[in-house]
C-alpha cells in the first residue's frame, strides 16, 4: 500500500495551516488505495539547517535530522500544504525541505496552498525547490483564498470546485507514486 505525507508548511503559533493540513486528510484518508498520514514540522524542532556536510551525502550527523530522515523516507509521496509568505513559501518548510536528499527522490508531491492570491506564487516557488531535489510534482493543485474559502480568515471552508481539485490532485499524485515507487526499487 502505498504511503503518503501531508506535510505542513508552517510553525507559525497562530497558523491555520494546521486546519488546512487537517481539512486535506479529512478527505484523504476516506480513499481505500493508500494510508495518507499529517505529518506536523513543527513536530521535528529543525533549526536552521545545521549539517557540516550537503545532504546529497547522506550522512547525517545530527539526530534531529536521522530522526526527520526516517520519517520522509517511508513515505512515497507527499501533499505540501503551504501559505504563501512574501511571494513564496516559508522559510520553515525550505530549510525542512534542505536538511534531505535522497529521502525525497523519485516519489510524488502534490500541493495545497494559500493566501491572498491563493498561494500560487508559493506554489511556483515549491515546484523549482522540489525539481531540485528529485520529486516529480503533479500539475492540479488546490489554491485556497483567504477571502473566499475561510471564515473570517481563520476556519476552512472550501468552495466545492476546491474538493474536486483535491480529489483530482490527489488521483494524480498516487498514480505517480505507484509509477515512482518502481523506478526506487530497481536502484
Amino acid at each position: 500500500m502505498l504511503k503518503i505525507a501531508i506535510i505542513t508548511g508552517s510553525t507559525r503559533p497562530t497558523r491555520i495551516n494546521q486546519k488546512v493540513a487537517e481539512w486535506v486528510y479529512s478527505f484523504a484518508k476516506m480513499r481505500s488505495d493508500a494510508i495518507f498520514e499529517l505529518v506536523d514540522i513543527a513536530d521535528y524542532n529543525l533549526p536552521m539547517f545545521d549539517e557540516p556536510l550537503p545532504p546529497t551525502l547522506g550522512e547525517y550527523r545530527q539526530e534531529h535530522t536521522k530522526i526527520w530522515s526516517q520519517k520522509v523516507a517511508d513515505f512515497d509521496g507527499f501533499v505540501f500544504v503551504t501559505p504563501e509568505y512574501n511571494h513564496s513559501i516559508t522559510g520553515v518548510l525550505k530549510n525542512a525541505i534542505d536538511f534531505l536528499y535522497s529521502e525525497w527522490n523519485n516519489k510524488s508531491a502534490g500541493f495545497v496552498s494559500y493566501g491572498a492570491t491563493g498561494g500560487l506564487r508559493a506554489i511556483e516557488h515549491l515546484r523549482l525547490i522540489l525539481s531540485e531535489v528529485q520529486i516529480a510534482h503533479v500539475r492540479p493543485q488546490t489554491s485556497l483564498s483567504l477571502y473566499d474559502d475561510f471564515r473570517n480568515f481563520e476556519s476552512i471552508a472550501p468552495r466545492p470546485f476546491q474538493i474536486r481539485s483535491l480529489n483530482e490532485m490527489l488521483e494524480l499524485v498516487l498514480l505517480w507514486a505507484q509509477a515512482l515507487k518502481s523506478i526506487r526499487t530497481k536502484h
